[in-house]
């Protein structure tokens, strides 16, 4: 690209790493890897569980640890909708 040609998008050429990308997002939304991280903490704590687990059945403490991970993230996603939207509409100063 030559000096005298204007750039169309600046903000693409800037040096941003993926790491910088990421910090962005995860500041934007902070509630996704929050949902993210208590889902990936649940199945852990369910595939440690299943060794302990006595005489329950098999497909009975998957249910219960399938909904334990989705219950985290939904109620994770749905603190991030509310924070969003009080941010957006509370926070913020009306124009």
């Amino acid at each position: 690209m030559s000096p005298s040609q204007e750039s169309v998008f600046p903000e693409y050429e800037t040096e941003t790493s993926q790491t910088t990308k990421l910090i962005k997002k995860f500041k934007e939304t902070p509630f996704v890897p929050i949902g993210m991280g208590g889902f990936a903490a649940v199945v852990a704590y369910g595939l440690y569980k299943l060794k302990h687990r006595g005489d329950m059945k098999m497909s009975l403490h998957l249910i219960h640890m399938r909904v334990a991970a989705q219950g985290f993230a939904v109620g994770a996603l749905t603190c991030g909708v509310l924070y969003s939207m009080f941010r957006d509409y509370v926070v913020k100063p009306k124009e």
